[in-house]
Formats: structure tokens, sequence, C-alpha cells
């Protein structure tokens, strides 16, 4: 389906999480898929990134995979098959990497960091119809917004990233 710096990411995969997302549907149009995809992929930069950053060598982060993946064997029994098996473990382990480079790299710095927010909201004060004391909330979310999207943009440009328009076209439905 897509490569993210080399590392394929299958039709299979794409699809499973597609479904999961959409209650079991995979009945959508090119466009949906295509937009779907991009999210996906940009959740894979930032897991990449997070790899790269060695957050998943923290011990208490294999520890917490280490605890689900007991927890997971010890519903294998009634598990359908082990291919839905493999690819929750690496949808969990994917998103709490995703979720701790997101906690560095966003949120903490978006509630640490009141100075930034101030210089964010006197950027875009044309944005806001208030002061700050009364929209902070609304000034911190989209500060957080604007973090994602810069990181969003430098991860793209530093990893590169390859779409089978070709795959995509034939999971499409008219």
């Amino acid at each position: 389906m897509a490569t993210v710096n080399g590392k394929p990411v299958s039709t299979k995969e794409f699809i499973w999480a597609y479904k999961k997302s959409h209650n079991g549907s995979v009945s959508a149009d090119y466009a949906a898929l295509a937009s779907y995809l991009n999210l996906y992929l940009n959740f894979k930069l930032k897991v990449l990134d997070a790899r790269e950053m060695g957050l998943d060598k923290n011990p208490f982060y294999q520890e917490e995979i280490k605890t689900y993946e007991t927890a997971l064997d010890a519903h294998k029994k009634t598990s359908v098959n082990n291919k839905n098996h493999d690819f929750l473990l690496n949808e969990y382990r994917e998103g709490v990497l995703m979720f701790n480079v997101s906690e560095q790299k966003i949120w903490s710095r978006a509630q640490d960091d009141e100075q930034a927010v101030k210089d964010f909201y006197h950027q875009h004060k044309k944005d806001y119809q208030a002061p700050l004391s009364e929209i902070r909330g609304q000034v911190i979310a989209d500060y957080q917004q604007n973090l994602e999207e810069d990181w969003l943009s430098s991860l793209k440009q530093k990893y590169q990233i390859k779409v089978n328009e070709n795959e995509l076209r034939k999971l499409a439905k008219p």
C-alpha cells in the first residue's frame, strides 16, 4: 500500500486499521480511502520519530508492552486468528509510542511553556475576539494543532513516503 522511510505498510494492515476505525466497513470511495491513508501515514511518521528518539527502549514502555502482550495472549484462545493478534499487538505498541512522542512534542510543550502560548496568541490575535485569559483553552488547542502541523511537516521532509496509488484505487468502491 505504502512505504514510510523504506518500511512497508501492507494493504492487509491498512485494511485492518480502516475496518477497525469504520465499524468493519471497507466500502469507501477513493477520496475517503486516500484521506484515511494520509492520517494513517501521519501516525506511522510519528511512530518512526518516537523510535528514532529511542522511546521504544524506555523500560516503562517495554514493561507496558509486555503486560499488554501477556493479557492478549491470555485471551488468545478466544481470538479469531493469529493475524488479528499480530495487528492488535502492533497497533498497541505503535499507539503507545505515538502517545508518548506526542506528549513530548506537543502536549507538554503547550502546557509547560506559558510564554510560547502567549507568543502564539499575540501572533494570531486577529483570529481571536477575546483576551487570552478568557479563551486560553482554545488558544492552547490551536497552539497544539500548530505544533503538530509543524512537526508533521518536518517529518515529511525527513522521511520518504511512497504510496501505491494503483493499490489504493483497487480498494476504492465507486
